[in-house]
Parts: structure tokens; sequence; C-alpha cells
């Protein structure tokens, strides 16, 4: 049996690459790529908002007093990158987005009324990952990181880390993610994590009690915690069997403290931290591993491709492609010149739809739309293939 490896499907697709100038674990995207993700990104943002979050933007860096004030540097520094010193102060690139959202939290005062407040942000972390363990998509040291924080009272934790959780499940159902495990990551023992045995356990409880709410079956392990708080961390495995953290839950009372961070009645909020999909670098190497480059409609880089039959029907075929384009379909024009139709629909074998223009095709002004699998859906307006192509289409 062939497994699908990420790394060589994403070179050979075109999704991304490396180049030693630019250094280990930095990869770039490709044309193909930047599709995929911008997809993802975009599907994610939507079910954000349909979900009640606001979006936010927010620096790379912060001054190194930013990161004392968090906890990161005592904590967490040795997976930081060093301090850059521009004039008198000292700049470290992020490695988390939750300080700068607790800085938006605290730029106004907050009503109750206002909690759950949901933040959400599309933004670059950076990690100081040792070179041994880079590898593709999967082990990166500068992340787009699908991040958001929920600034709620105490009691309204609970039903927003079973909503956050409830948020993972959906999106996971409409990739196609497919879950080794659920984890339960406790402190474990030193200096690495903040020595506050009740915040602990009250945060412990909240999440395994969410878990089982939605029946999940985990695991317990310790040491594998955030320094501030246990999470519920979503586990994925390679082709390998190697796994990785994918999407997570937090719950987190050390930083509203360490921020000072209130609402109206001098009140303290809880911070849940929640990643829905994780670093999208990860994402899209599970979902290469997953598809084999064969992505659903609305994920592919290319959704359609038109194939006249010859040079006779490029200008009715080249009509077809406007109208891909202006449904918001990705689509390509592949002419006759690149080779007789059959080698050009094995060329296209990862399209979703291939449509067809030859004579009968130019006379009714449509195509005929020949799916990947080699089935006929005969002819198709396109409108309803754009329809169909969006992670919000019919029956979504």
């Amino acid at each position: 049996m062939i497994m699908n490896d990420h790394r060589r499907l994403g070179r050979e697709l075109g999704i991304f690459d490396t180049d030693p100038l630019i250094g280990s674990g930095l990869p770039y995207w490709l044309p193909a790529g930047a599709a995929v993700r911008k997809a993802v990104e975009d599907y994610v943002y939507e079910l954000e908002r349909r979900n009640g979050y606001q979006h936010v933007n927010s620096p790379v860096l912060g001054k190194r007093e930013l990161y004392e004030r968090s906890g990161h540097w005592a904590h967490y520094a040795e997976d930081m990158f060093p301090p850059m010193r521009v004039g008198g102060e000292e700049f470290v690139l992020r490695p988390s987005l939750c300080p700068h959202h607790a800085l938006i939290y605290r730029s106004r005062q907050r009503s109750h009324r206002e909690l759950p407040l949901r933040l959400a942000e599309l933004g670059g972390m950076y990690r100081s990952e040792l070179s041994g363990v880079l590898g593709g998509l999967s082990r990166v040291r500068a992340i787009q990181l699908n991040d958001g924080h929920v600034f709620c009272a105490p009691e309204q934790a609970a039903g927003e880390v079973s909503a956050a959780l409830g948020l993972i499940e959906a999106a996971h159902r409409r990739l196609g993610v497919r879950v080794a495990r659920y984890r339960l990551s406790l402190r474990g023992e030193g200096a690495k994590f903040v020595d506050d045995p009740a915040m602990w356990e009250r945060s412990e409880a909240v999440l395994g009690d969410a878990l089982e709410q939605h029946g999940h079956a985990y695991d317990e392990e310790r040491g594998e915690g955030a320094f501030y708080g246990p999470k519920i961390d979503i586990q994925i495995a390679d082709p390998a069997g190697r796994e990785s953290t994918l999407s997570t839950v937090q719950v987190d009372s050390f930083q509203p403290e360490r921020f000072d961070l209130r609402y109206v009645g001098g009140e303290r909020p809880v911070m849940v931290h929640r990643s829905v999909v994780g670093g999208i670098e990860r994402l899209v190497a599970h979902l290469l591993d997953l598809y084999g480059g064969a992505f659903p409609a609305w994920l592919a880089p290319v959704q359609a491709v038109v194939l006249p039959l010859s040079d006779a029907e490029l200008p009715a075929a080249s009509d077809v492609l406007r109208q891909c384009l202006e449904a918001g379909l990705r689509a390509e024009l592949a002419p006759s010149d690149r080779g007789s139709l059959g080698a050009r629909i094995r060329a296209y074998r990862l399209v979703p739809y291939q449509l067809v223009v030859g004579p009968r095709e130019v006379a009714s002004g449509r195509a005929a739309v020949r799916l990947r699998d080699g089935g006929q859906a005969g002819e198709v307006p396109v409108g309803q293939l754009a329809a169909q192509s969006r992670p919000f289409g019919p029956g979504h």
C-alpha cells in the first residue's frame, strides 16, 4: 500500500516549497497552496463569524516586557526567538497571540453585558524549533494560527468551552479531518508550569466535563499542558503514525490576572483559548496526506478545467472559462495544443470538474461536465457548479 507523504505531494502539486536562503522550517506557499490556504481561511472566518466571533488583527512583534507580563518569558523563553534591539528597546517575535488579545480586551472598559466577548484572528506566530524536528508543513518555525480567545464570566466558562469544542467538531467534519485521539493535557512538575494547584484543578474539571458531554473518550497526560493552564489537545496522525496536535481548547485564569483584566464591578474574566483548525501549515499537511491531492471541490486549488476538443471550440471554451471565473470558481483553460483530450484529462485528474466543449456544446452554449472519478454529470450550468463548490453551499 502506497502512503501519501505531504512533503513529496506538496512539491509535486505546487502547494509549497523551501529554499535554504530562507531557512529550515520556513516554507513558502506556491499558487496552488495559496489557493487551498485561502479557501480554508475564508471558511474558518465565516464559521467563526456565524458563531459570534469578532475578528481582529495584531502585530507579530511585541516588546519583551509584554511577554514578561504574560509569563511567556519566565516559562516559555527557550521556545522563543531571541529579542531584537531597536533603539533602546527589545522586541520579540510573538510565540502566541494571547497577550495581544488580552491587551485588546483591556483597551477599554468592559461591561458584563458584553460577555462572552469572542475575539478571533488568523495571525503569525513564531517558535524557535530545533532543526532536527522540522519537517515539511507539519512542523515549522513560522505558523499562521487560527486563534481565538473568549473572555467570559467564570460561570460562563463551561458553556464557552463546550461551544468551542462543537465549533471544532463542525470544522473537522467539513474538512474531513481524521482525529487520532483526544488528550486532556495536564500540569507537570517543575518551574515551567504556574504554581497554583487550585486554579489547575478548576480548569481541568471544566475541560474534562466538556469532553464527556461531547462523548469523547480521552487520555490524560501530565506535563503536556500550557504553562498557564490545562488544555484539550485534539491529535492527528500522519501516515507513519506520528502524532501532532491540531486543534486546542484551553482555560486560563492566569493571564487575566497578569494583565489585570476586569469588567464593570471589579470582576475578573476567564480567558478561554481555542483554535478551531490549529496552524494552517499543519492542517494543509494533514489534508494532503488525507486526500492525496484530490481535495473536495470547495478546497481544490483548481475547481474546474475547460477542455475544448479542438481549436475550433476555443472561443466557446474561453467563454465558458469566463463564466466560471465570474461565478467565483477557480478555473483554468487547457487548449487542444496541450495534447489529446485523454492526455489533458489525465493531466488534470485531480480537478473536480472537467468541462468538455465540443461541437454539440458550442451549439448549446454549455459544457459537458465530467467528474474526476470518470462519472458524467451532463450539461450542468456553471452557476450550479459554483454553488456546489462553496464551503457553505447546498447541504452545508
